[in-house]
């Protein structure tokens, strides 16, 4: 064999190599137990609430049918019920003719109702009244952000010059929220000015208007986007996601299964790609267990509470597998009190203790939002929250910064936040703390600095072994020069190294995710190398720059491949047609390198 065909088998395996190895480091964020998707068989009362979830394809006549013969009047749960058949129906069914009904040819799954609700023993407290605080001059410059500890426990001052969640819609499945002016009734709090709203749905009320009459639900908003230095009150961990509002729960904190099950589909189905559970059961549900799955097939990160009976039992949503589940620490770094445990749980966020004040600054050590008064929709307050309701959106907040800076597929998400976590004790995992508390600023660096550096590198050894093999058969025309450098790092990392660009900082692939919160298959393709070549094909000085941008899309989707990291848009997830879309178009970049490269 030829020195240089040696040279080029060598950099081909050294590719694969850094693809294999960087699978390998990225999947250890994967440990703990997988959580059972074993759901109960709920016996059905009489008069109680019994739900059917039947076929896709079942016709209004074959409903009718149904409802007559087991004397049951079925109704949709809500308007956006009829896609997956989910029906309602008061019953009054022997357990002979619940067996039958669970073997008609028509019904996929039938089970009562259940009641979710929040947490047990989240309490909240008013900050004392003082004088008003001026901003800060420092960032951020809300003036209660001193009293946030449970955002620097997170390590999010290191986090927001390189992510703040711009463009990515996180639903929050919840009591709502006061995000719109609606008279003196309904009002957005003052520290949600700035936060933006896409619309979302009250399926208690069966209103479009998802707004709060509790303050659970507003709270737990804020965590995830309260508007961040505006000189108001406190700030939030993505302050520039977009928020859904989704109402599940009434104003005493209580939800039917089936509308929970409608809004983890409503979200998937209207673009969230983070979805915020802080509520729960103790019991399974089939019905609800297949949105989660529904919702998690569709590219939707699922961060739930796992509960506040301090036992180790995880409650439900947060026990599914498809599910982060989170357990809740205090100030010093440990697990409170009342947080659940068990071999479901994922990672740890704070969730507070309004019982003590740790850090000894005339404060209870609870989490710290805006929100309106309990059960006083007309009022706001600064409220000290406690519970894992609390915990749960931090992560889901520090789940959307991930997602901005380009790993959106869901699993790839929980790895690089169970990779990074910060476990107190040095494990890897325990029951308690999963693989540890999660660090924003670790989390962030893991999907863009790291990322962009490997990217970086395999793009350019991609390169060299083209250049390689071309010169060695007397094809290569190009002379690569400082253009195609520029075209290969704006192609494969972007100038990750300069944070304070913010989303400008990132590689052209990933822009859209930066801008729309998704990944496109127009942007995450051969598309934009291919039509700058058709435009500067004849502009010799340029063709140097485009031949760079092609081997850096081909680095990065290969990486994104390797990894699995990139949940593309409108594609599937099936048959690994994500993959394939990856794969083909990387393919077709280094096609396009090659022909501009050659004679």
């Amino acid at each position: 064999m030829k020195p240089k065909k040696k040279i080029w088998l060598v950099i081909f395996i050294l590719c694969i190599a850094i693809l294999v190895y960087l699978h390998y480091i990225d999947q250890r964020g994967s440990q703990g137990e997988v959580a059972s998707r074993a759901v109960a068989s709920l016996q059905i009362e009489p008069g109680a609430e019994v739900l059917l979830d039947l076929r896709d394809d079942v016709t209004s006549g074959q409903v009718r049918e149904l409802g007559r013969r087991y004397g049951l009047k079925l109704r949709l749960n809500s308007r956006y019920s009829l896609a997956e058949r989910l029906y309602r129906s008061v019953a009054r069914l022997s357990a002979a003719d619940v067996d039958r009904l669970r073997h008609e040819p028509a019904v996929e799954l039938v089970e009562a109702d259940q009641m979710f609700s929040i947490p047990p023993l989240e309490t909240a407290v008013a900050l004392p009244s003082s004088s008003p605080d001026g901003a800060k001059k420092t960032f951020p410059n809300d003036p209660k952000y001193k009293f946030q500890w449970h955002l620097d426990q997170i390590q999010m001052p290191a986090a927001w010059p390189r992510a703040t969640g711009k463009g990515v819609i996180v639903a929050v499945i919840d009591t709502g929220v006061a995000y719109r002016d609606l008279g003196s009734t309904f009002k957005r709090v003052p520290d949600l000015d700035r936060t933006e709203f896409v619309p979302g749905y009250d399926f208690v009320n069966d209103r479009e208007e998802a707004l709060d009459d509790h303050g659970h639900g507003t709270h737990v908003a804020g965590t995830i986007a309260q508007s961040t230095n505006n000189g108001v009150g406190v700030a939030g961990v993505a302050y520039r996601a977009r928020i859904m509002p989704l109402k599940v729960l009434s104003s005493r904190g209580f939800g039917s299964v089936a509308d929970i099950a409608d809004a983890i589909r409503f979200a998937a189905d209207h673009g969230a790609k983070v979805i915020n559970m802080s509520l729960g059961g103790s019991r399974s549900s089939a019905i609800m267990a297949k949105a989660v799955t529904y919702a998690h097939k569709k590219g939707v990160t699922i961060v739930c509470a796992a509960g506040n009976d301090g036992r180790g039992k995880v409650g439900f949503p947060a026990a599914y597998p498809e599910s982060i589940a989170v357990a809740a620490t205090q100030f010093d770094r440990s697990t409170t009190f009342y947080s659940n445990w068990g071999k479901e749980i994922d990672v740890a966020a704070p969730g507070g203790n309004t019982r003590v004040d740790q850090n000894n600054d005339g404060m209870p050590d609870g989490v710290l939002q805006n929100t309106i008064a309990i059960g006083k929709p007309d009022q706001n307050d600064y409220l000290l929250f406690m519970g894992t309701s609390m915990a749960s959106p931090h992560v889901a907040g520090v789940a959307a910064l991930v997602i901005e800076s380009g790993v959106t597929r869901p699993d790839a998400v929980e790895r690089v936040l169970k990779a990074t976590a910060q476990h107190p004790g040095g494990q890897s995992w325990d029951p308690h703390f999963g693989a540890g508390i999660v660090d924003a600023g670790a989390a962030v660096r893991r999907s863009t600095t790291s990322r962009g550096l490997w990217t970086l590198g395999l793009s350019g050894l991609l390169g060299l072994g083209l250049v390689l093999r071309l010169r060695g058969r007397g094809q290569l025309a190009l002379r690569p020069g400082v253009g195609s450098v520029v075209g290969l790092v704006l192609g494969s990392s972007g100038l990750f190294f300069i944070p304070w660009l913010g989303w400008l900082g990132g590689a052209l692939p990933g822009w859209d995710v930066s801008l729309l919160g998704v990944a496109t298959p127009v942007a995450h393709s051969v598309l934009l190398p291919l039509l700058l070549t058709v435009v500067l094909w004849s502009v010799g000085r340029l063709r140097g720059l485009v031949f760079g941008l092609a081997l850096g899309f081909a680095g990065h989707l290969l990486l994104s491949l390797g990894l699995g990291s990139v949940d593309v848009a409108w594609i599937p997830n099936v048959m690994a047609l994500d993959g394939l879309w990856l794969g083909l178009n990387a393919v077709l970049c280094l096609g396009l390198a090659n022909i501009l490269a050659r004679r």
